[in-house]
């Protein structure tokens, strides 16, 4: 029925079969489990944004995912007008410290770092303008008790004596 060499080539397929499913099955090993990569979790969602000064207009609307099998988010921005902008968040465990990467599809682009503070996320940086000064960044995000989520971005243009409100949103859940 068989040949010694058709049952050779059915045992190698068998083992290559068996091989295969094992490693479908056994999942990578999860890397970043420690408290820290989840303090950001609050964010993760799909959201509308409100803003303006009465804090119920609308400014567009936002997808955090989680990224890299938990250890970043990815955000999705797209304010009313269609303009998009995209951001990676990371807890950087050899500094400490949460890391975001922004651009904008302004071209402009954006690093902060920090960490939680209380309930809040703050996260600060730099910005090279075009004039050639540094504009100091402030992004806070705040969980609050109804589910939504603040985001207050605040600038300085005096090396942090003086900041003003640059952008305030209102996170729904969708």
């Amino acid at each position: 029925m068989f040949t010694p060499k058709s049952r050779l080539i059915v045992i190698g397929l068998l083992m290559m079969a068996t091989q295969s499913a094992i490693a479908q099955s056994s999942s990578p090993p999860l890397v970043c489990v420690a408290p820290e990569y989840r303090q950001f979790d609050f964010w993760i969602g799909e959201w509308d944004v409100d803003g303006g000064q009465d804090g119920k207009t609308p400014v567009g609307t936002s997808s955090i995912t989680s990224a890299a099998s938990g250890c970043a988010l990815h955000e999705k921005w797209t304010n009313v007008q269609g303009t998009e902008g995209r951001s990676l968040n990371a807890y950087d465990k050899t500094i400490g410290k949460w890391t975001q990467f922004w651009i904008g599809a302004d071209g402009v682009i954006l690093r902060l770092e920090g960490g939680l503070q209380n309930k809040s996320m703050i996260l600060e940086g730099t910005l090279n303008m075009p004039n050639g000064k540094v504009q100091l960044q402030r992004i806070t995000w705040t969980p609050m008790e109804d589910g939504r989520v603040t985001q207050r971005w605040d600038i300085s243009d005096d090396k942090g004596k003086t900041w003003s409100l640059s952008f305030i949103g209102y996170y729904r859940r969708k």
